[in-house]
């Protein structure tokens, strides 16, 4: 019987290229390895031609846009003893570049520490069952294994996502086993020690804005290679992502609604223009404090397209639009709020007067944004 998932991982989202990758897999590749670090260059930036599988061709599309060659070093990283770092920006798909080159390493993505503020030393490394340690004591029999037990077990990759919202200690018990690669388990009798199998790594990601949240210690920092995911800078870059999440989620979700080219060119504009403070024509703009990210403008993109699914309209309605976009742009202060209306009234105006059609339109529907 066929799974559906809201969210699937990614080695069940692209099983196909993933086995058709394998199954063309010649090239050398690390110990314990999935695929080698060509496939998995191949896998996320996707290949030039399709290749043959079980009788048919698969096309490997690209998923990660952005700079091929911070790709090409991070596997790199994760093929020698080092951890990888992926910092930048909330939203800048550092998280779905973790879980790619984890399921085309370790052909899973989901051996996963989500870092908070109440995250422990046992939802990173271990805990017990304390049924079985009431009766049997200190057995690996009672030992629960955590994300970092389950990688260094296996020789596969442990994805620590928000590290530096976890406070300074926990994040400092990462020190040793990235040095040794040996995971101390002293409550056993024997005193027992995890050595990790080839294949083991961490993949970190942290926000630029949680810097002052728990900084990272020097000597953590020290066993990891940092690599910065940037925003989008091209607006045609960013208007094709938006265009392929949205047509990936209205696809998964059975909402069958041509993506409006137009409207998916209008919001990469309006977000860069945002991001950067100043217009294509260059008239400055209050830059809001709320985040402009990529992954935003795709959410608003998406809300306003389930919108107009969901109630029966035959296209997208800019005064939805607008009052998707206020929302994602005013959550942090009430001065985003006059920063985005300054924003319409000045530049909006503008291309609304010059260019006229979907600009005329969206500055019409102004009054929408809070």
């Amino acid at each position: 019987m066929e799974q559906h998932f809201i969210k699937p991982p990614v080695e069940i989202k692209y099983a196909e290229e993933l086995s058709a990758l394998k199954q063309n897999d010649t090239a050398r590749k690390p110990e314990n390895w999935y695929l080698s670090p060509k496939a998995v260059r191949t896998f996320i930036l996707g290949s030039k031609s399709p290749i043959e599988y079980n009788g048919k061709t698969i096309e490997i599309k690209k998923k990660f846009f952005g700079n091929d060659a911070l790709v090409e070093r991070c596997i790199i990283t994760l093929a020698g003893s080092r951890g990888l770092m992926l910092v930048g920006e909330p939203g800048t798909a550092k998280t779905m570049l973790s879980e790619l080159l984890s399921a085309a390493i370790s052909g899973t993505s989901t051996n996963t520490v989500q870092g908070t503020a109440g995250t422990t030393e046992d939802m990173i490394k271990y805990s017990w069952n304390y049924a079985l340690l009431l009766a049997k004591g200190p057995v690996k029999e009672a030992l629960v294994p955590s994300p970092l037990y389950v990688g260094m077990s296996k020789g596969i990759i442990t994805r620590f996502e928000e590290i530096t919202r976890t406070p300074a200690e926990i994040q400092d018990s990462l020190i040793s086993v990235m040095s040794d690669k040996v995971l101390n388990i002293p409550e056993l009798d024997d005193g027992g020690l995890l050595f990790a199998k080839p294949g083991f790594n961490i993949i970190g990601t942290a926000n630029i804005r949680d810097k002052g949240v728990n900084e990272m210690s020097s000597a953590l920092k020290r066993r990891f290679n940092f690599e910065t995911v940037n925003p989008v800078k091209d607006v045609k870059l960013e208007k094709k992502i938006i265009m392929n999440e949205v047509e990936q989620n209205a696809l998964a979700n059975k909402i069958e609604m041509p993506i409006d080219v137009d409207v998916a060119e209008l919001i990469a504009v309006t977000y860069h223009e945002l991001r950067e403070g100043v217009s294509e024509t260059g008239i400055k703009i209050d830059k809001p404090s709320a985040v402009m990210s990529t992954a935003e403008a795709v959410s608003v993109y998406y809300q306003t397209l389930s919108n107009a699914w969901y109630y029966d309209e035959d296209k997208i309605n800019l005064a939805d639009l607008v009052k998707n976009l206020s929302n994602a742009v005013c959550k942090d202060t009430k001065d985003d709020a006059e920063k985005l209306k300054a924003y319409f009234n000045t530049v909006v105006k503008f291309k609304a007067e010059k260019f006229g059609g979907i600009w005329k339109e969206f500055y019409s529907v102004r009054d929408n944004a809070r």
